[in-house]
């Protein structure tokens, strides 16, 4: 019997999460960062990838949360003629736990259709379904059609209409919305992966280049009822998943009547049956998770699991993270990371913070949201540095646009949950995003032009 194999695309990502010695500035800085591809075979399928979680009580709307799952890294405006765009062969999931026990209570999943070719592009508008599954039950709870990726003025002109067409009602309460968006991540990636080299140190002296500007990704964002989640302690877990088809090819024995010489017998036979089935193929909670605390030789094993699985086949990476004894062997007596039972590290990505957002005992990874905390500024206002600079409404109480989630986790890493204080020294000097949030649903901006491309070189 033949195991199961992707039918459309690979599984997988390419990640680094290498650290080094190599730095630019008055002194030596350790960090970490996503690089939106976080494990081998992910890599491969750039559509099937899920970049960026984040769940927050929607600030506007304070009786509902907003969570968005991204998909699809570095998406350049000018990608034409076949602009980037979802699958069409593809599951893309929303899982939330409302009990704690690592389990998805509601799972939300969406399925696209193909755009329609207009002349030599890709259209980009893609109709697509939105359905609930909860207690066993599937239910439709929202459809439309994605707005077209910006291309440019004669071929998608007054953008923002177009975007802000693309919001439809989801039935019960509540709102959807799923196509391009300018990407929320900000972060110095080219100099991260550049053996750590970091610009200036410390991190907060700035002067970081952050290497997502002018990209773009696809979303799928949810705006929900609080009410309508019925979360036990009022504390939530969600990751989001990408499912591909996989087909399954298996030989069995069947008996087949024939003629032999003139009389009828029963002879066995060889059959090939083939079977289909979807598999997952991406995972995304916490950021950061699998680009820097598992290994690569287990970062596909770790997309292809569930929360649950942490606890049991992870767990000694989130106790012993590789991270902080790397920064050690590349920096030593600058930071002094701790390297063993890091409680703290557990807590953060596994069971929840005490008196913040634990979920209980069993250890899961989930990006985990206390709905019981109030909204503490409007979308792109809060304290960047999250539960670290003091605002519990950030991360990693659930994760919002603004938070500055590689500050925190090279912070965390180094212990500044532990009271190692050098570790607020870290940072990798960009503290914001490049383009301003939007006010309301869905909140990230719009993407780029392909016309206007920050990434071009006008000649003279």
């Amino acid at each position: 019997m033949k195991k199961y194999v992707l039918a459309a695309a690979a599984l997988g990502a390419v990640s680094a999460a290498a650290l080094g010695a190599a730095f630019v500035g008055s002194g030596p800085s350790a960090s970490t960062a996503s690089s939106h591809r976080e494990a081998p075979l992910i890599s491969e399928d750039p559509s099937a990838d899920n970049t960026d979680v984040y769940a927050f009580r929607s600030p506007d709307k304070p009786d509902t949360v907003t969570i968005i799952s991204n998909w699809i890294p570095a998406e350049d405006p000018a990608a034409g003629p076949m602009y980037w765009e979802f699958s069409s062969r593809a599951r893309y999931n929303i899982h939330i736990d409302t009990t704690g026990d690592g389990r998805a209570d509601i799972v939300y999943r969406a399925r696209f259709r193909q755009s329609t070719p207009v002349a030599f592009l890709r259209s980009t508008r893609q109709p697509f379904t939105i359905t609930r599954e909860q207690g066993g039950r599937s239910r439709l709870v929202a459809q439309g059609t994605t707005p077209p990726n910006n291309i440019g003025p004669r071929t998608t002109p007054n953008y923002r209409s177009l975007a802000a067409a693309g919001v439809v009602n989801v039935a019960g309460g509540g709102l959807a919305f799923a196509g391009q968006r300018e990407d929320a991540f900000f972060g110095d990636i080219g100099a991260i992966f550049d053996t750590l080299a970091f610009r200036r140190f410390p991190g907060n002296a700035g002067g970081g280049k952050d290497f997502f500007a002018g990209y773009a990704v696809h979303t799928i964002s949810l705006q929900i009822p609080i009410a309508d989640l019925g979360a036990r302690n009022n504390i939530i877990g969600v990751w989001s998943t990408t499912d591909r088809l996989a087909l399954k090819v298996r030989t069995v024995k069947a008996k087949q009547l024939v003629r032999v010489k003139g009389k009828i017998r029963n002879k066995v036979v060889k059959r090939k049956v083939v079977s289909t089935r979807f598999v997952q193929v991406s995972r995304l909670g916490n950021p950061l998770v699998n680009e820097v605390l598992i290994p690569t030789n287990r970062k596909d094993e770790w997309n292809r699991g569930t929360p649950r699985d942490d606890g049991t086949k992870f767990g000694v990476f989130y106790r012993e993270p590789i991270l902080a004894a790397l920064i050690n062997q590349v920096y030593p007596g600058v930071v002094n990371a701790p390297e063993r039972n890091r409680d703290d590290i557990e807590a953060i990505f596994l069971t929840g913070l005490p008196n913040l957002n634990n979920t209980g005992p069993i250890r899961a990874e989930m990006l985990r949201l206390n709905l019981g905390i109030a909204p503490t500024a409007p979308v792109g206002r809060g304290n960047r540095l999250g539960v670290v600079g003091g605002d519990n409404a950030g991360f990693p109480n659930g994760r919002r646009l603004e938070d500055d989630v590689i500050d925190i986790a090279e912070k965390a890493v180094a212990g500044a949950l532990k009271g190692n204080n050098t570790a607020l020294l870290l940072g990798d000097g960009v503290d914001t995003n490049d383009q301003p949030f939007m006010t309301s649903f869905p909140y990230q901006g719009d993407p780029f032009s392909g016309f206007e491309n920050t990434k071009g070189q006008q000649r003279p």
